[in-house]
C-alpha cells in the first residue's frame, strides 16, 4: 500500500469539476505567502470596518474549508462524506477569540450540541470536540499555570471555566460520545492540561471518552505523554490523546525570542517529524490503555501507523485509533485510508462567516509555512484535473 496516497480519483471523487477547480485556484493563491498576507490583512480590515465581503469570502475560501454556518448546515456535508467516501466528521465550532462569560456558556451550548449529534450519528460524527478557551479567558488560563493568586473574583471565575468543562465531559461521558478537548498556545497550556487529566481521572476508567490534544512541534511533549501514561497506570484509567504537530510555530518562537526563554518548538520540521513518529510509536505500543486520534496531513506518519497497526495485531476498524485530517486538505489520506477500511475523521468547522476568519487565516498562514504541503495539494489536484481532462 505504498502508493495508497496517490489515487487522485479516490481522494477527489465527492468534488464536482467546478469545486475542483475553486480548490486549484485557492491552493494556487495559499503558495504564494506575499498574497497570504496581503488577503489575512484585508480579510481583518474588512470584518472590523464591516465591509460587505462575508458573501465573496463564503463563495471561496469559507466554503472549501468549512461546513458551513451552523451544526445544521454541516449535516449535508456530513452525510455526503459518509455515505459516498467513508469519512467521519468531528463538528468543530471554529469561533475564537471571545472574552464574556456570555459566550463561553454559548460555547458550552453549542458543544452539548454537537455530543448530541454525535449520540444521534455514533457512525458519521463519533466526536465532539472544543476549545478550552471557548469556555474561559486566556489569560485565566495563563495565571492558572504561571501559580499567580487568583482576586476572590477570579476565583469564581476559574471555578464557572472548570463547571463548563466539567459539564461537557460528563454530558459526553453519559451518552458514550468521544470528546477531544483541543490544544492552543504553550504558555496557556499547563492550565489546560491540568483540568484534561482531572476529566480522564473522572471519565477514564473503563475506556479512552476524554481526549486531550498533544502538539508534537513542542519538545517536551513526548515526556507528557509518557507522564500522563504513568499516572494513568497508577490510578487506573485510559489515556486518551489527539496527538498532531502543532498548529501556533511562529508565535511560540516570536514570543520565546521577545521573552529571553528557550523555544517549546522543536528545532526545525525533521525534528518535530521524529518527535510526532515517536508519540505515535508509543501510543500504539501502549493500545490497552490508549486511545488515539492521530491528527496528520504526513503520507510518512501515516505510513508508519498502518505498518504499526500491522505489527501489534490492531484491526483496520479498531476504535481506539483514528486517523484525522482537517476538512479542505489531504483528501488524498482520508478518502484512500477510508477506502482500505480505516476509522477517519474530518475536522469540519462551521460557524457564523465573520466569526469564523481568524480560523481562515491561520489555515492559510499555516499551509504557506508548512514545507511542501501546498505544493502538494496542488499537484494532486492537477494530477486529477488531467484525468478528467479539464
Amino acid at each position: 500500500m505504498k502508493n495508497l496516497f496517490n489515487n487522485t480519483e479516490v481522494a477527489f471523487a465527492l468534488k464536482n469539476n467546478k469545486e475542483l477547480k475553486r480548490a486549484h485556484f485557492l491552493f494556487k493563491m495559499i503558495s504564494k505567502p506575499t498574497l497570504v498576507k496581503l488577503g489575512s490583512s484585508l480579510a481583518n480590515f474588512a470584518i472590523k470596518t464591516h465591509l460587505p465581503v462575508t458573501g465573496l469570502i463564503r463563495s471561496t475560501v469559507f466554503d472549501h474549508f468549512c461546513g458551513g454556518i451552523s451544526e445544521d448546515d454541516c449535516l449535508t456535508v456530513v452525510d455526503n462524506m459518509y455515505a459516498k467516501g467513508g469519512v467521519a466528521s468531528v463538528l468543530d465550532y471554529s469561533v475564537e477569540g471571545k472574552e464574556t462569560e456570555k459566550q463561553f456558556d454559548a460555547a458550552l451550548n453549542m458543544t452539548i450540541k454537537t455530543i448530541e449529534y454525535a449520540k444521534q450519528r455514533p457512525d458519521s460524527i463519533p466526536f465532539a470536540v472544543f476549545k478550552p478557551t471557548g469556555f474561559g479567558r486566556f489569560d485565566m488560563f495563563v495565571k492558572k499555570g504561571e501559580k499567580v493568586a487568583f482576586t476572590a473574583e477570579e476565583e469564581k471565575e476559574w471555578e464557572r471555566i472548570v463547571y463548563r468543562f466539567n459539564m461537557a465531559c460528563k454530558y459526553a461521558y453519559d451518552h458514550g460520545v468521544l470528546l477531544l478537548i483541543d490544544a492552543e498556545h504553550s504558555w496557556m497550556q499547563d492550565a489546560a492540561d491540568d483540568i484534561a487529566l482531572d476529566m480522564m481521572r473522572k471519565y477514564n476508567k473503563e475506556k479512552a471518552l476524554i481526549y486531550n490534544t498533544a502538539q508534537m512541534y513542542r519538545w517536551d511533549r513526548l515526556q507528557y505523554l509518557k507522564d500522563l501514561h504513568a499516572i494513568a497506570k497508577a490510578e487506573g484509567f485510559h489515556v486518551g490523546m489527539k496527538v498532531v504537530r502543532g498548529a501556533y510555530m511562529e508565535v511560540e518562537r516570536e514570543r520565546a525570542t521577545e521573552r529571553g526563554y528557550k523555544s517549546p518548538i522543536c528545532v526545525d520540521k525533521a525534528a518535530t517529524d521524529v518527535n510526532y513518529d515517536a508519540g505515535v510509536t508509543y501510543m500504539l505500543e501502549n493500545i490497552d490503555s490508549m486511545a488515539i486520534f492521530a491528527g496528520t496531513h504526513n503520507e510518512k506518519s501515516s505510513y508508519l501507523i498502518m505498518d504499526l497497526m500491522e505489527k501489534h495485531n490492531i484491526s483496520h476498524t479498531d476504535r481506539r485509533l483514528y486517523f484525522g485530517q482537517l476538512y479542505g486538505m489531504s483528501d488524498n489520506i482520508s478518502f484512500n485510508l477510508a477506502k482500505e477500511k480505516f476509522n477517519v475523521a474530518k475536522y469540519l468547522p462551521f460557524g457564523p462567516v465573520r466569526d469564523v476568519i481568524p480560523y481562515l487565516i491561520r489555515r492559510a498562514e499555516e499551509n504557506t509555512s508548512v514545507a511542501g504541503q501546498t505544493n502538494r495539494e496542488l499537484d494532486l489536484i492537477e494530477t486529477e484535473l488531467k484525468r478528467r481532462k479539464l
